[in-house]
């Protein structure tokens, strides 16, 4: 145990962001930096439970007790050991998770969590400075080859297990640079891409190849795909996004929120000077309330928009946990994000029921009226309270419905699950033998630490599949779901 005591004596203590005009003036991540010494006084809160809940509530079963008792004793050489043990990518957890484990904490029943992500972020972050993350490059080859669809971290984190354990290993993407969602889906402001750039090195180096700008299906067949590798894994995300389908959807300037996020990180990485679907200068609506919306939001800022007013058809949240979501699950409760932080409207109990054209065709403003539910839950409007509201621009954030069903998936015939997602057995292997699934592609929209869980779990289901051996670690199940 890191301090019997140390819960009694240290409050939680966090990050500051940095001043909102200062960050809106740049795209760097948003926290300052934390002293090492102040997180040394973090990791002294961890009690070491018996039951350590904070294991439930990550699927990596990341030894959280273990590094946390480490890093209070300054001991970060072996804290980061402790940590790669059960995750690939702590640096990509450690800014983009939502925490699972900080809610699962047991001091979270009455008191604050302990900085558990916090802790991980900087386990890591000084490993790097330190040399402590060199390629591990297999010993013994075994001569078989795996295709690997998809580069986000499911992707990642299977090719990086197979590349280890001595597999050749090729990763194919459709965009022009290797990362998927963590390269165009998340905005330099929540993770800057020399953390996404350094570990790609790393993998690089271990033998791991990458293959972007190729769709798989279509630049390379499924022919080619079953001829030259011995196995192939599907983790190419749930990418169908969730339209509205209302009156003036298809006028000029409604986009869905992945037509916008990606093109401010071409201009970050030097492609194109400006981008072609912007916020500047415009009334923004952005019509979903989860992290994607978040994601417009602060992105919206960032471009200089006159506005932006966030809707959510959901009522407001609660400030605290209630009966219906009890510790140890993941509360739906109200939160502030950072973009939430640097302005913005948000309205909730709303829905939105026509965009509305200016006499040149172009967005002019939306319809939207008041909802409440019905005794079967379902949503219907609130008589008299429709009103338009002016805007320029309308990004669609509403979530993904499961992979796209395209070439890729129809070649191949494997079967979709009940929830149109890629079905898969116990080994992830998919109705296709030697295909495999992992991430959001089977399991629906989710998290990024259950897409990387997901990557670990597959891969030792397709190395046991090409060797007969089981060494690698399964981190989950296909059924597994997060307790929400």
């Amino acid at each position: 145990m890191a301090d019997p005591k140390g819960f009694l004596k240290v409050p939680r203590e966090t990050p500051h962001r940095r001043p909102v005009d200062l960050r809106l003036m740049d795209w760097r991540e948003v926290y300052e930096e934390f002293p090492d010494d102040h997180l040394e006084r973090q990791a002294s809160r961890c009690m070491d439970c018996g039951i350590p809940f904070c294991h439930q509530g990550c699927p990596l079963g990341n030894l959280i007790p273990e590094w946390n008792n480490l890093v209070y004793r300054s001991d970060w050489r072996e804290a980061i050991e402790r940590l790669h043990a059960t995750n690939n990518f702590p640096e990509f957890t450690g800014t983009l998770c939502p925490a699972p484990c900080e809610t699962a904490c047991v001091l979270a029943i009455n008191s604050d969590a302990v900085t558990i992500k916090q802790i991980e972020l900087q386990i890591i972050d000084h490993a790097w400075r330190e040399g402590w993350v060199p390629p591990q490059v297999p010993q013994v080859k075994t001569g078989k080859r795996v295709a690997v669809v998809g580069s986000g971290p499911a992707g990642l984190a299977a090719a990086q297990q197979l590349t280890r354990v001595g597999h050749d290993v090729v990763v194919f993407e459709r965009d022009d640079r290797i990362g998927g969602l963590l390269r165009y889906g998340i905005p330099e402001f929540k993770m800057e891409k020399h953390r996404l750039d350094r570990r790609l090195d790393q993998m690089r180096d271990e033998g791991t190849q990458f293959r972007p700008s190729v769709d798989a299906g279509v630049d390379v067949t499924v022919e080619q795909l079953r001829s030259e590798f011995d196995a192939v894994v599907l983790a190419g995300g749930a990418t169908a996004w969730r339209d509205i389908p209302v009156p003036g959807r298809e006028l000029e300037g409604v986009y869905q929120a992945m037509e916008f996020l990606p093109w401010s990180n071409h201009v970050q990485q030097g492609d194109i000077d400006a981008p072609p679907v912007t916020a500047e200068g415009k009334h923004v609506v952005i019509i979903g309330g989860g992290d994607t919306g978040s994601d417009c939001l602060g992105t919206s800022h960032r471009q200089g928009a006159a506005s932006v007013t966030q809707l959510e058809i959901m009522p407001t949240p609660p400030e605290h946990r209630t009966d219906k979501m009890p510790w140890p699950t993941y509360p739906m409760v109200y939160r502030v994000s950072s973009a939430h932080e640097e302005g913005g409207e948000r309205l909730y109990s709303v829905n939105t029921t026509e965009f509305l054209a200016d006499d040149d065709g172009r967005l002019r403003a939306l319809r939207l009226v008041e909802v409440s539910r019905d005794e079967n839950g379902r949503f219907v409007p609130v008589e008299g309270t429709e009103r338009e509201l002016p805007c320029q621009l309308v990004l669609l954030a509403m979530g993904f419905v499961g992979p796209e069903k395209g070439k890729l998936l129809s070649d191949l015939g494997v079967e979709l699950d009940e929830r149109g997602n890629v079905a898969r057995d116990a080994d992830f292997m998919t109705t296709v033998e030697g295909v495999f699934s992992a991430g959001d592609m089977g399991r629906g929209q989710s998290l990024i630490v259950w897409a990387i869980a997901e990557g670990r779990a597959a891969a030792a289901g397709v190395d046991a599949y090409l060797t007969g051996r089981d060494v690698l670690p399964r981190p989950i199940a296909p059924t597994d779901r997060p307790l929400t």
